[in-house]
């Protein structure tokens, strides 16, 4: 696949979008591009990760549970699909297993990669912790959306 419909992949995910054609362009030279072959598996749970993974064809399983062998909890995934998108930025572990189904072409965006990256192009630093900073504000509205909703059904009045 070329480097330009790979960076157009990475730009239809949220963690990317706004940065340049050339920045874009640069992560995808960096990163690597792997094949996964029907029933390997693509991240584990409770692996440390090191790198995001998107998948650029193909179609895979993730796994919720302590047993993917049992196929419970499963949630079918494919083409587009940005796995363990911290992993590439942070340490961080692996929450769910995720197995190739067909054939999965991937992208792999190693943390040590993208944090040279970061060093070159202060920019994409920047860019990043933008990001992370709207993400985490939705999720303490949220949390606060429900911490209410959990107030008023229990008849407690909402703090002021």
């Amino acid at each position: 696949m070329s480097i330009s419909v790979l960076a157009r992949q990475l730009m239809s995910q949220e963690i990317f979008r706004g940065l340049s054609p050339l920045q874009l362009t640069e992560i995808v030279r960096q990163s690597e591009r792997i094949v996964y072959g029907p029933g390997e598996t693509i991240v584990e749970a409770g692996a440390a990760g090191d790198a995001a993974v998107l998948i650029v064809a193909g179609d895979a399983v993730r796994f919720l549970d302590d047993e993917p062998a049992a196929g419970l909890n499963a949630q079918a995934i494919g083409t587009g699909s940005l796995l363990s998108e911290l992993a590439m930025l942070v340490e961080h572990e692996h929450g769910a297993t995720v197995v190739a189904h067909t054939t999965v072409r991937a992208l792999r965006i190693t943390r040590a990669g993208l944090h040279a990256q970061m060093l070159d192009d202060p920019d994409l630093a920047g860019h990043f912790v933008d990001r992370i900073t709207e993400r985490l504000n939705r999720v303490a509205d949220e949390l606060r959306r429900i911490d209410h909703a959990l107030l008023v059904t229990e008849g407690v009045p909402a703090p002021a």
